[in-house]
């Protein structure tokens, strides 16, 4: 776990001297000259990140239809309890298309799944996806230094500890390209739990504490490792949490602990509750406000701000690479 910093200019400066060691080494690789032409507008399926016990791990990366130089990178994480889902479903694709409307690229991240693959797995795969990501950021005409991630459910879950542990957390030990960085520039985590030892989560009361952390009661070192509160210090990235008020598969308090803990961290953190929506955004007693065309529009203009350094103004912001 990463100790908490005392003073918000102290993260600046520290990432500032991440960052020029990263520019220093080569670890991040040039982009090159953007997307291929030929791609612009396409599919890349079934692409291998990483074979990891002999599973070979896969992600989709869409082109947009134009781009101009490296695209910026949206990493897709997918939900489904962590025992079920796939890189092609899941509340987030409803985001997608304005995402490549905006010049990024989507990276969508299939990882192991439970029981048959119990956590750190789950993680350890999405961290493995980021870093294979900036290792071939000429290959796919990316800018390394641009990249922010969003998911749902357990993908919210997921992205979250994406964007709460670096590598001294332990989970970037597999999955090759270990000399890259899996931080990201920005989280947006859609409904996922963030506190795994919660009495509201109920966690200890469901098969998923053993099928997908292998916990034995609800006081497991597990769960504690498992939960991006755990991990929140003053330099992770920016967040946006969407999550609706009457979601009875993952309550609403999470995503308060959340925000709340990395608020009181110093960590930019804005947290929308969605009024009349369940699990998914789904309606629950009425249209759920913000509706879904409102929640991606937030999204996106979230990434464009953090990601992509483009504020409401159009206006280009300085930025630095995470560190």
């Amino acid at each position: 776990m990463r100790g908490p910093r005392s003073e918000g200019m102290r993260t600046w400066l520290v990432a500032a001297v991440v960052a020029a060691v990263v520019l220093a080494t080569g670890a991040w690789p040039a982009a090159g000259q953007g997307p291929d032409p030929a791609r612009l507008g396409t599919v890349e399926g079934d692409v291998v990140y990483a074979t990891v016990g002999g599973v070979a791990l896969m992600l989709d990366v869409h082109y947009p239809a134009s781009a101009q130089g490296p695209a910026p990178v949206a990493v897709y994480v997918h939900g489904g309890g962590w025992t079920g889902g796939d890189k092609s479903s899941g509340a987030g694709m409803a985001d997608k298309d304005e995402l490549l409307a905006r010049g990024y690229i989507v990276a969508a991240v299939n990882y192991r799944l439970a029981p048959q693959h119990k956590w750190p797995a789950q993680i350890q795969d999405v961290k493995a996806a980021v870093r294979f990501l900036r290792a071939s950021a000429a290959r796919f005409g990316l800018d390394p230094a641009r990249v922010g991630a969003w998911g749902g459910s357990a993908g919210g879950h997921l992205v979250a500890m994406l964007g709460t542990t670096d590598a001294s957390a332990g989970f970037d030990d597999s999955g090759g390209n270990l000399e890259q960085s899996s931080r990201v520039s920005a989280v947006v985590d859609l409904f996922g739990p963030a506190d795994l030892t919660a009495s509201d989560w109920g966690l200890d009361r469901s098969p998923t504490a053993w099928q997908v952390f292998g916990a034995t009661s609800p006081a497991d070192p597990v769960l504690v490792q498992a939960s991006p509160v755990t991990w929140v210090s003053p330099d992770d990235p920016p967040f946006l949490i969407l999550h609706g008020d009457k979601d009875a598969t993952v309550p609403v308090s999470q995503s308060v602990t959340l925000d709340a803990a990395l608020r009181a961290a110093g960590v930019p953190s804005r947290l929308v509750v969605v009024a009349n929506a369940g699990h998914g955004f789904r309606p629950v007693g009425g249209d759920p406000a913000p509706s879904r065309a409102e929640l991606t529009a937030m999204l996106a203009e979230f990434l464009d701000r953090h990601v992509r350094g483009i504020a409401g103004t159009g206006r280009v912001r300085r930025r630095l690479p995470p560190s």
